[in-house]
């Protein structure tokens, strides 16, 4: 008994060091550079317009002024400054639509770089429209920068589920809505009267945009492209060992490789699957759904009529107007520490209780705020239950729902047809977006504060869907999640090889072959030296 007792515990403390040292400094490198310069500038450009928009309307109305002889109207100045901030939304749709065809082409790692002209040529025309005086330009820059945004949400969630040991796979892919926290944070920050919150300092906010994709562009070259990508699209069996070798920090990778290619005996190619395509796949048609309500709700959940509403919770909870924007700092902190929270907890805890659990706190306090704030006159303490509700649900957000459905796009869909998941996922997520800040008014003006009531709604019927439909993906294969959603697909797990299409390709077995002697060739040189 002592001795079996004592090999159980060597095991388990074999597999806690093995899970430590999953965390490899090449890894941590990657993904804090690639999100760096990729979600964090989406999250920084969320916020960044927010500070400025006075400014930036008062320079819409000069600059209309000085061309045409007379101020512009209300109604025309409201029409333009809801296309600087919405255009951001259809920027995004393009970005998801073409990227696609890049990373098959470009491969994940050169994606993300080749996408940096799009955020420094974005920074280039916000930074100078003041200068040149020209609208034009910041409404342009807009709408590329959104190109930029669509292109790295999609780009980055697919480079770090490839190179994740699947041990880590969901805290390294929380990496993507941690730096869309820090980046809203950081914009609110700029954004302050001190720094570069004043009518000449403005365009600074736009510039800053280029320091991000300067230290992506010079750091991640240095590092190696998806080990999936390069074996299972590219064929180069040895610069995908390379880069799991360097991803993972050991010299035996063999085990990882076998692993890729067991998927690729269950795919029997990587040709690239169509949109059409992979709707038409039986045996993944519940996981495309799955990723269609969860980014649904990420975005209609309602985190934008919260911000909407806070600098008014905030007066009525007797704040004073200056000090508001020092206030609303605190919405962005929580929003940081629980999207951190959420990534050291996802792999203990999985996916489906942060997912569930996050959306279900919010309906509890989307119903809370709502009787708050239409109570809030009759009782004097009740602003400051509203200014809690809207910190908890910005926390319950960042838990589950702000960064989970990223992960499990990864996740559920093996390699040809990941960048079509992706590409659903990010047209969806941008559609939402939208038609968020499209209707959002609209709501809002009908139905006052009981607009919160809606947003619980759609919060529950994720929620409720979640909780019937979605297996635990926590430290599991592709083809063990495909396992779990095929009795719902009505198909097995074999008979998927048919929902796959013939392409060009090395047969698994001859990259396994390849593989074999590229390990015998270098034991040979080590015999030889």
């Amino acid at each position: 008994m002592e001795t079996k007792q004592q090999s159980n515990g060597e095991m388990k403390e074999k597999k806690a060091v093995g899970k430590k040292m999953n965390w490899s400094g090449s890894l941590i490198v990657a993904s804090l550079t690639g999100a760096f310069g990729s979600s964090f500038l989406y999250g920084y450009n969320l916020s960044v317009v927010n500070a400025p928009a006075v400014y930036i309307k008062r320079f819409y109305n000069e600059t209309w002024e000085r061309r045409y002889g007379f101020s512009v109207d209300d109604g025309t100045l409201t029409l333009l400054w809801s296309i600087t901030v919405s255009i951001f939304a259809i920027g995004g749709l393009v970005g998801a639509i073409i990227v696609t065809p890049i990373v098959k082409f470009f491969g994940r790692k050169c994606t993300l770089l080749l996408n940096n002209v799009f955020a420094v040529t974005a920074a280039l025309l916000m930074s100078l429209s003041l200068l040149v005086g020209s609208f034009e330009m910041l409404i342009l820059g807009r709408i590329i920068m959104g190109v930029d945004a669509g292109i790295s949400l999609s780009a980055l969630p697919m480079y770090l589920s490839e190179i994740s040991p699947k041990e880590i796979r969901g805290s390294l892919g929380q990496v993507t809505a941690i730096f869309i926290c820090i980046g809203v944070f950081t914009g609110q920050v700029l954004g302050l009267p001190e720094i570069f919150g004043q009518e000449s300092r403005w365009p600074y906010l736009f510039g800053a945009i280029i320091v991000p994709s300067l230290i992506q562009v010079v750091i991640l070259p240095f590092l190696p492209e998806s080990p999936r990508y390069l074996l299972l699209e590219k064929h180069n069996t040895s610069k995908a060992e390379k880069a799991f070798q360097t991803f993972l920090g050991k010299h035996d990778v063999s085990h990882e490789v076998e692993e890729v290619l067991a998927e690729s005996r269950v795919q029997r190619n990587t040709k690239l699957v169509s949109i059409l395509q992979l709707l038409r796949t039986r045996a993944v048609r519940w996981q495309v759904i799955t990723v269609v309500i969860t980014m649904g709700c990420y975005q209609l959940c309602g985190l934008n009529a919260i911000w909407y509403y806070t600098n008014n919770i905030f007066s009525e909870a007797g704040i004073s107007h200056e000090t508001i924007p020092y206030v609303t700092l605190s919405t962005g902190a929580v929003e940081t520490l629980a999207a951190v929270f959420s990534g050291l907890v996802i792999e203990r805890l999985g996916r489906r209780p942060l997912l569930i659990g996050g959306f279900g706190l919010m309906v509890v306090f989307f119903a809370v705020l709502t009787v708050s704030l239409t109570l809030q006159k009759t009782v004097h303490w009740l602003p400051y239950l509203s200014i809690f509700c809207i910190l908890a649900i910005i926390a319950s957000f960042c838990i589950g729902p702000g960064g989970i459905p990223f992960v499990l796009t990864g996740e559920f869909f093996q390699q040809s047809q990941r960048p079509a998941a992706f590409m659903i996922a990010g047209t969806v997520n941008w559609l939402s977006n939208f038609a968020v800040g499209l209707l959002f008014p609209f709501i809002q003006g009908g139905l006052q504060t009981y607009c919160f009531l809606v947003f619980a709604a759609i919060c529950f019927a994720g929620a409720t869907y979640l909780f019937f439909v979605l297996p635990e993906t926590k430290n599991k294969t592709f083809n063990e999640i495909s396992q779990a959603f095929a009795k719902r697909n009505k198909v097995s797990l074999e008979m998927q090889e048919i929902n796959h299409y013939p392409g060009e390709r090395k047969s698994s077995a001859e990259q396994e072959s390849n593989f074999t002697s590229s390990v015998d060739n270098a034991e040979t040189k080590k015999g030889i030296v």
